[in-house]
């Protein structure tokens, strides 16, 4: 599973970097305001010497903070602060004595009242070492809290990532077992044309879903040709009881969905449409934009349940009652429709329609509205090589009848 990096603010990438760059423009900024302040006050060109010897201490104190702070920061929140008060009144008291030191040897009018000289520069230091050691905390602060929040999101989304794995890999293993089940029956009836050309569909499906991540999205287009590999292996038990009608519009053919969605539902329709009935079903998928969305309607023409409820105002797992009643007929374990909707909230949140309908007349439809989102030129094909009619063995016709129906009902 990728791991996504911890992506602080620009500026802040390089902390280092950032550091020495506000560090730099902070004590020139100060340098700056006191030059201007004193010369604008009078003071002779002889007084930017004192304020440079200022600027240097400061600079060089506070990187001796620097040091002491980023040991004290992670820390206990009392021994933090207790300490930094502490160095911080050290730091302010040996950059007002030098500054004090400076000025009495530096001015010919200084009387010898260094006490007096020292107190009245110590509110500069406090200002400045105090507004200094304030930003320190702030930004080192929102650091940590950044890339804890990155790190959350990046958890996040790998739990994400592992539920929609979890959730995509329940939804094969029926076809599966049908499918080797059927295979098994052809080989033992010594058909091995048609037996190796289901292999060869089936391996092509299954590279499919494993080239395909757990999360990733497909265009309407390459679903669509897997769909019809996953039919051609069960054309091989149904034979003309299954027929399919797929109604794409060229705007949705590019748009995206995530991956392997429409299978189980087509799935779904030939456990609980084509198989119950002598003379199977249709089975219709229609894709297409409504306004900012993508609408994709997959019907059958099989019994029906005589039931219409959304999802999330039916039984608990968003399975109508119907729909439970029919699976534990026909030993179902009723995970796919519950899946669909759990992947799509996932995905798309609440911003996303699940209906599920059934008239009295007969039928099964379950419709699927989610945004538009087009797919872009780069985006890879690797589906299509995988899934193109050409790569498909014809399988004889003669063979179909071969399949006992009890070997190839459902699991």
């Amino acid at each position: 599973m990728a791991v996504l990096p911890i992506q602080p603010t620009p500026f802040f990438a390089d902390k280092n970097r950032a550091f020495w760059t506000l560090q730099s423009a902070g004590w020139g900024g100060a340098f700056l305001l006191r030059a201007i302040t004193g010369l604008v006050g009078g003071q002779d060109w002889s007084f930017l010497v004192n304020v440079a010897i200022e600027a240097v201490t400061g600079f060089s104190i506070s990187l001796v903070l620097s040091v002491i702070y980023q040991r004290l920061i992670s820390v206990r929140p009392l021994v933090t602060w207790a300490s930094t008060v502490l160095v911080l009144f050290v730091g302010v008291g040996i950059f007002t004595f030098i500054i004090a030191w400076v000025t009495s040897l530096t001015r010919a009018s200084f009387d010898g009242d260094f006490v007096a000289l020292y107190i009245g520069f110590l509110i500069w230091p406090l200002t400045l070492l105090g507004a200094w050691s304030a930003l320190y905390f702030a930004i080192n602060y929102f650091l940590q809290v950044e890339e804890q929040a990155d790190r959350l999101e990046r958890l996040e989304m790998q739990a994400t990532s592992a539920q929609l794995a979890m959730l995509r890999y329940q939804l094969n293993p029926h076809f599966l077992f049908n499918t080797l089940n059927s295979i098994s029956t052809l080989v033992l009836l010594k058909q091995t044309a048609p037996a190796n050309a289901m292999l060869t569909r089936l391996s092509s499906f299954l590279r499919h879903t494993l080239v395909s991540e757990p999360g990733g999205k497909v265009t309407v287009e390459q679903e669509v040709e897997m769909l019809k590999l996953y039919l051609d292996i069960e054309r091989m038990r149904f034979e003309d009881r299954l027929q399919t009608d797929f109604r794409i519009e060229p705007g949705a053919s590019d748009a995206c969905i995530p991956s392997m969605l429409l299978q189980p539902l087509v799935e779904n329709a030939i456990k609980y449409g084509v198989s119950p009935q002598e003379e199977g079903a249709t089975i219709s998928l229609v894709a297409q934009i409504a306004g900012s969305r993508l609408r994709v309607t997959v019907t059958d023409t099989g019994p029906g349940i005589h039931h219409t409820v959304r999802p999330e105002t039916g039984s608990p797992g968003g399975i109508p009652d119907g729909m439970l009643e029919r699976s534990r007929r026909t030993t179902s374990t009723g995970v796919g429709l519950a899946n669909i909707r759990d992947r799509l909230a996932q995905a798309y949140g609440e911003d996303h329609r699940f209906e599920i309908r059934s008239p009295d007349s007969g039928g099964f439809t379950v419709m699927i509205e989610i945004p538009y989102e087009a797919a872009e030129d780069s985006a890879p094909s690797a589906s299509k090589s995988t899934s193109t009619p050409q790569a498909r063995q014809p399988i004889p016709p003669s063979s179909v009848s071969a399949l006992p129906p009890e070997k190839a009902s459902p699991a």
